[in-house]
């Protein structure tokens, strides 16, 4: 497997995320998982302290204890956990969060440290001076963030840069051919600030497994979810994703592939795209996403799969491109 640069950090164009482990997927089962990820050449795994209520870090530790120099753990602060109690990101929690992850994960330091989501409760420049202190003391090698929209992610990076604190190396944004709207800013800004990106949903939270049909869906994380939820069946399951399948089942036939290879694929082929994030629940799953990255998709299979579900027409993005012709936006900063 391929691999790239994030900040500090070398990581594979794969990365193995765990929320399910634990829970939908037993422990031991997980291990088989992790074990195979590494084998196959992959690096990144990504969890987070609210996965669970840290049952996922937990899970994990017995593995790293024995495979820690093997792979680059990330993991995330933000929503409700038991421990250290709370939710958000005022500095005093961040740190009791991170000590608490270090004790589940029982390692030394975390290589990736990411923000899950922003705390409009708490002022930013609080929060981003509790994570250099983090990184100040060992406990953290890089820093990244999630579910920030650009323009907070651009003022986080002014301020990391203009007090001097360790910068985000990456960004965790929702991505996948049935979600694109990261493309309107937060990929353009990336691109020209140097951050890595790791999507998450990369399936588009199980729509592109290759389950669902107009006339067949089955039970499952999109028909199970509450409508308030990214993946709920009314996002999803509408006409034009159903024409995203259509091409993608087309040309997996043509390239011995399936769906989820295919769509993995189109984001490994991405500028900027560091390492999605795949989430399988079984170890037959995780072998199947394994083969995205002997799939080569031509230019025109990529526009025969991005033509159905493009980002959403907002201004101004809308008027530069069509009035002026400014489909290109990212600008050289660093």
């Amino acid at each position: 497997m391929q691999t790239a640069t994030l900040g500090p950090l070398t990581v594979s164009r794969l990365a193995l995320g765990t929320m399910l482990m634990g829970d939908a997927t037993p422990a031991e089962e997980a291990y088989e998982m992790l074990d195979r990820f590494v084998d196959a050449g992959g690096t990144l795994v990504d969890t987070a302290d609210a996965y669970g209520d840290g049952r996922s870090e937990r899970v994990l530790a017995p593995w790293l204890a024995r495979r820690r120099d093997d792979v680059v753990v990330a993991t995330k602060v933000r929503f409700g956990v038991s421990d250290p109690g709370g939710s958000g990101l005022a500095p005093d929690r961040i740190r009791a969060a991170c000590d608490a992850s270090l004790r589940r994960l029982g390692i030394d330091v975390i290589d990736l440290y990411q923000l899950h989501a922003p705390d409009p409760e708490v002022p930013l420049e609080e929060t981003l001076e509790a994570l250099d202190g983090l990184v100040q003391a060992g406990k953290v090698r890089a820093l990244g963030v999630s579910n920030f929209p650009g323009w907070l992610l651009a003022w986080a990076v002014a301020l990391q840069d203009r007090n001097g604190w360790s910068p985000f190396v990456s960004l965790q944004p929702q991505y996948s051919l049935v979600e694109r709207s990261a493309e309107l800013e937060l990929l353009p800004f990336t691109r020209a600030a140097g951050l890595g990106v790791l999507p998450w949903g990369p399936l588009g939270a199980g729509f592109l497994s290759g389950r669902y049909k107009r006339d067949e869906m089955p039970e499952g994380r999109v028909t199970n979810a509450p409508g308030d939820l990214e993946e709920a069946s009314h996002r999803r399951a509408v006409e034009r994703n159903f024409r995203v399948i259509d091409a993608a089942e087309e040309i997996a036939a043509a390239h011995g592939a399936t769906v989820p290879q295919v769509a993995i694929a189109w984001l490994l082929s991405v500028e900027g795209v560091t390492a999605p994030i795949v989430g399988p629940r079984t170890l037959a799953h995780l072998e199947d996403l394994l083969g995205a990255v002997d799939v080569q998709l031509s230019d025109d299979e990529r526009a025969r799969l991005e033509a159905p579900a493009p980002p959403p027409e907002v201004s101004p993005q809308r008027m530069l491109g069509g009035q002026l012709g400014m489909e290109r936006m990212t600008l050289p900063l660093r």
